[in-house]
């Protein structure tokens, strides 16, 4: 049975969603974890403590995969543009 291009469409869509939010939210998670750990361990309940590591690993993680980002976001836009022209545009 052949997909429907809309289904496959929407299906293509959420794959480079899963590839552009997966690895921050992974590293955001782990990073939490870690320092949520050391709050607890040390009882420092200070907000610049977590927040301020997340914002490092945030950029470090957006610089180290924004390359890979953009190729996957380019990607995935030129093959919209080819399916709208091989529709023959606008109905």
């Amino acid at each position: 049975m052949l997909e429907q291009p809309a289904a496959q469409a929407m299906r293509h869509a959420l794959w480079v969603c899963l590839q552009l939010g997966g690895p921050p939210l992974v590293a955001m998670l782990v990073v939490g974890v870690a320092i949520s750990l050391l709050q607890a361990l040390t009882q420092v309940q200070e907000a610049t403590v977590s927040f301020l590591p997340k914002v490092a690993v945030m950029g470090g993680v957006l610089m180290w995969l924004g390359p890979f980002m953009g190729r996957v976001l380019q990607g995935w836009a030129a093959q919209m543009f080819d399916q709208v022209v091989a529709r023959g545009g606008l109905p």
